[in-house]
């Protein structure tokens, strides 16, 4: 570690304690924690909002040892968050100086209790307990090789929005902004980012020529295949990122209705449609099954991305590990197969639909389709695909793609 970077984490200490309390103790995911601390110091430059973030998300990860290595229980005192911070430093960044200059602290203890973290894989990967065992059960030999994966800093993806332009185009304009990009065999509309930047400050993202998704999760519109023309549903639509891709793949020829249980979410992929350049959605505010009922048995194609645990999005989302638990997990496979019953009757006899989670656990995924085809000889399996974050490089993901036969 630089001096420099030393110096630059003791600046924005007080603005690191602030935001982990705001995480640990008031409950707020951190992607928003981060973005409330960097509205706050807009004077800050990029490399400083960069490592501000880095630090956050670092010692969200590495929670767990961190303070086991401190041999305290976790605690919102800032004193005791500085430590943290120390500790970090040393045992994550090598910056023996960081320690020596601590006061209280008990070097040699210290470096025992760092040795001692490497024997158990829960503390070793900084989870709880009940997680690595639920990990163990479902994925076996493929459990630690994910965990691990998912505990290294995330790959920057893009997706080429093809209304406004092309990947070729793209990587053009990209090199004249000074960012280097390559495309992803076998995603057409993929982009990889090679050098961490600030996208969202690129010209060519203000004119919606591309959006920031991860490749595993463009995949799932481009497996369900919408023809121009096709009336699509996205049930559980969100902010948008599968939408609009589906906009594109329809060549804004067609109609999507997208839908969701929050106003929000649905006004932020309205501003997000202008944008792209997308006039074929009409969103509904599900307040009621009438919404749904109304549309039964008229859909092409089907979009079900269900609410699922995220544990695959752990590495841009750490503190997933710390929110979720084992009660969440089963609340969300039942809604998981609440919502497969529901909304496989939108779908047209013929049509097809893609069930598709951001986790790794197959009781979200490829369990969740076996047990539904048990139920429904109306539907078959065309295909399925799994997303490693340790082979494929992405998000951990499922994808099914499924038909209706009658």
């Amino acid at each position: 570690m630089t001096t420099l970077l030393r110096e630059t984490l003791q600046e924005l200490s007080p603005a690191i304690t602030e935001t982990i309390q705001t995480v640990f103790w008031k409950n707020l995911y951190a992607t928003k924690a981060i973005e409330q601390t960097l509205k706050l110091h807009p004077d800050w430059e990029d490399d400083t909002r960069a490592v501000f973030s880095d630090t956050i998300y670092d010692l969200i990860r590495w929670w767990r040892p961190l303070w086991y290595i401190l041999d305290k229980e976790p605690s919102p005192n800032q004193e005791e968050l500085l430590k943290l911070l120390t500790i970090y430093l040393f045992s994550k960044k090598g910056d023996l100086t960081a320690l020596q200059n601590k006061k209280g602290l008990d070097t040699p203890q210290l470096f025992q209790r760092i040795q001692s973290t490497k024997r158990s894989r829960a503390l070793r990967e900084s989870i709880p307990d009940w997680l690595d065992i639920q990990g163990e059960k479902e994925l076996g030999i493929r459990w630690e090789p994910s965990l691990a994966a998912l505990n290294t800093k995330p790959e920057l993806f893009i997706r080429v929005n093809s209304l406004k332009t092309t990947p070729k185009e793209l990587l053009s304009i990209l090199r004249k902004e000074g960012i280097i990009a390559e495309p992803i065999e076998g995603n057409p509309d993929a982009l990889l980012i090679k050098e961490k930047t600030n996208v969202f400050k690129l010209p060519s993202y203000t004119a919606g020529l591309f959006e920031v998704q991860d490749a595993a999760s463009q995949m799932t519109s481009r497996i369900l295949d919408p023809h121009p023309g096709m009336r699509v549903i996205d049930a559980c639509a969100g902010e948008g990122s599968k939408t609009l891709h589906l906009a594109a793949l329809l060549q804004n020829k067609g109609k999507i209705i997208a839908m969701d249980t929050q106003e929000w979410r649905l006004q932020q992929l309205r501003k997000r449609a202008a944008k792209a350049g997308v006039d074929t959605i009409e969103t509904r505010l599900i307040i009621s099954t009438k919404i749904y009922k109304r549309i039964k048995g008229t859909a092409d194609r089907l979009l079900l991305d269900v609410p699922c645990s995220g544990l695959g999005t752990l590495r841009r989302n750490p503190d997933i590990r710390w929110k979720l638990t084992e009660k969440d997990l089963i609340r969300l496979k039942n809604l998981q197969q609440e919502l497969l019953e529901n909304y496989c009757t939108l779908l047209k006899p013929q049509g097809t639909m893609v069930y598709s989670v951001c986790s790794i656990l197959p009781s979200e995924g490829e369990k969740q389709i076996q047990q539904f085809l048990k139920n429904h000889n109306d539907f078959r399996l065309l295909d399925e695909k799994r997303y490693w974050p340790d082979i494929n490089l992405t998000d951990g993901f499922y994808i099914a793609l499924l038909q209706r036969t009658a």
